[in-house]
């Protein structure tokens, strides 16, 4: 097995601390000099060589000092599916450390600080123009989209300079619920920044 041959795809999600529409995707600073971001992933399909991923999640959750691009660098904790058996943990593992390369290899390189890889059972829903994901004693994130002028289209941003999913636009959305309880962090905020879409990453 190539460690290169990997792929996966199917939805993505985040919220943070900064208001909508959040400045860091135009290589702006957070709006209060620093941010908490959560991120969530379903994976509708997926390999790592031979090992299949299909229909797992993963959640990480990043903390930014400063600056998101020229730092200080983040804090990071991740968190994979604890369904996965061991070669499926393995292999999500390696990708969302950034160790298999691609865009999340890239991303591994704003990182100074893990606090810490753990396997939880990962609640993510999907419905219509909202996303949930939670886990117990940690983690409760549900965003919503913000209406558009058509409201039967999404407002969506295009051509953003930072961005997790590069290749689509985010929709833009609003955090209903975002409490995240760990490593020292308490989180609690509602009415703040979110983007979904769908994700695809590889080497």
């Amino acid at each position: 097995m190539s460690p290169a041959d990997w792929k996966i795809e199917g939805d993505y999600f985040e919220g943070c601390d900064c208001d909508t529409v959040c400045p860091c995707v135009y290589l702006g600073p957070p709006d209060k000099g620093h941010c908490h971001v959560t991120l969530a992933w379903h994976i509708t399909k997926g390999h790592y060589g031979s090992t299949k991923l299909d229909g797992l999640n993963v959640a990480a959750m990043f903390n930014s000092p400063g600056h998101m691009v020229t730092g200080p660098k983040w804090n990071a904790a991740l968190y994979l599916d604890s369904r996965a058996k061991a070669e499926q943990a393995d292999a999500l593992g390696k990708i969302f450390s950034g160790q298999a390369g691609g865009h999340l290899g890239a991303v591994a390189g704003f990182i100074g600080s893990v606090k810490g890889v753990k396997s939880l059972p990962i609640e993510f829903e999907k419905k219509g123009r909202s996303r949930k994901v939670h886990i117990a004693n940690i983690l409760d994130l549900e965003i919503e989209a913000v209406k558009g002028a058509n409201e039967k289209e999404e407002a969506t941003l295009h051509n953003v300079a930072f961005t997790a999913v590069p290749g689509f636009d985010p929709v833009v959305s609003q955090s209903k619920v975002y409490k995240y309880h760990y490593h020292g962090y308490a989180i609690e905020l509602s009415g703040k920044n979110g983007f979904y879409s769908p994700f695809a990453y590889g080497p």
